[in-house]
């Protein structure tokens, strides 16, 4: 591609289309307070559990236990990395609180399972 010319815009699939409205359906419906608190503490309670659940699964067959932390490290990475991209887009800032929701849910599970273990 030549330096001088405009990035070609590729066209949106449908399932493109259908996630952009989901996304836009969901913020709309959020736009309560309480309804936004009651859809981050469910993200973050389901995300407790899981991790709750990857330390105990990996605490019962010991071979697992670097492949849980892999996991769960690998999990939260990718979490921070996305939310890069979340943190310029404009508007309202629903996904990003989510997100970060289901990461701190993550590790608390994780932590609280691993001082079970001790």
């Amino acid at each position: 591609m030549t330096p001088g010319l405009p990035k070609p815009r590729y066209q949106q699939t449908r399932f493109q289309q259908r996630v952009a409205q989901a996304i836009a359906s969901l913020e709309r419906w959020a736009s309560n307070p309480w309804r936004r608190l009651s859809l981050q503490l469910i993200v973050l309670l389901i995300s407790f559990s899981i991790g709750g659940a990857i330390g105990t699964i990996s605490g019962a067959f010991s071979e697992l236990d670097p492949v849980g932390a892999l996991i769960c490290v690998s999990a939260i990475e990718l979490a921070i990395r996305a939310r890069g991209p979340l943190l310029r887009r404009q508007g309202d800032r629903l996904i990003l609180q989510l997100l970060d929701m289901a990461r701190l849910g993550l590790l608390y599970g994780v932590l609280l399972d691993g001082f079970k273990l001790l």
